[in-house]
């Protein structure tokens, strides 16, 4: 189940901890921050991770974002 666009796996590459439950936190922490627009659409993209099983999360392709 990976139906998620470039823009969704992007988003999700930002916030990736190494687990489903650390990515639905920091994002979930970063939601308050965002403008109206990327709220709502980053809350569509934790909708799909949520109905995700342990399983299909862990078979994305995902990776933490590097420091600079």
């Amino acid at each position: 189940m990976n139906n998620f666009t470039v823009e969704e796996t992007n988003l999700l590459n930002i916030y990736m901890t190494g687990s489903k439950e650390g990515l639905i936190v920091a994002m979930n922490a970063a939601l308050p921050f965002m403008d109206g627009e990327m709220r709502d659409f980053a809350a569509r993209t934790l909708a799909k991770v949520g109905r995700m099983t342990e399983a299909e999360f862990a078979g994305l392709a995902l990776f933490a974002a590097e420091d600079e």
